[in-house]
């Protein structure tokens, strides 16, 4: 799939989307289905920069019911937050110095939107790690829409760089 340019006008002034090919698509789409009624996390790895090649699904450990990541939120549980599990986060941390360093993280949305919450922007950190991110929209009848989110220095903040449709994702 083709992504959608959100603001249907010109791209220079802000990050390039780091090209998702549809193979990969259906594997985040999967495991989100698979996931729900939880949120699904999840990275996407790549020789280059600007593409990615293949998905690597970690495990919710927010569903562990540790520590809220947001003690002024309350307690959250895995259908409404994500936290990649220790030892696939240390092996995602380790992973930027091999050959097919992680260039997007995933996570969804069981609200069946696709934004990057307040939450999420916060718990991204900034640029701390040098990678985009991806947020599915699923619902109990599928996959409801895809958006992607870059870093941008001149907003000082996460941006939209893309966004899919649900036309054509599984159901």
């Amino acid at each position: 799939m083709t992504p959608v340019d959100p603001t249907g006008g010109p791209t220079r002034d802000r990050a390039s989307p780091i090209a998702i090919p549809d193979d990969v698509l259906a594997a985040i789409y999967a495991h989100a289905i698979a996931a729900f009624p939880d949120e699904c996390c999840g990275y996407l790895v790549g020789r280059t920069p600007d593409a990615v090649d293949a998905a690597v699904p970690c495990r919710n450990a927010q569903a562990d019911g540790g520590p809220p990541v947001a003690p002024e939120l309350g307690i959250r549980g895995a259908d409404t937050g994500f936290a990649i599990a220790g030892d696939e986060l240390f092996r995602f941390a380790r992973s930027f110095d091999g050959d097919r360093p992680p260039r997007i993280v995933y996570h969804s949305h069981t609200n069946g939107a696709a934004y990057f919450s307040a939450l999420d922007r916060r718990m991204a950190a900034g640029p701390a790690y040098p990678v985009q991110h991806v947020v599915i929209g699923v619902g109990a009848h599928g996959i409801t829409e895809i958006a992607q989110f870059a870093w941008s220095a001149a907003a000082g903040d996460y941006a939209e760089v893309a966004r899919w449709t649900a036309q054509g994702a599984p159901r």
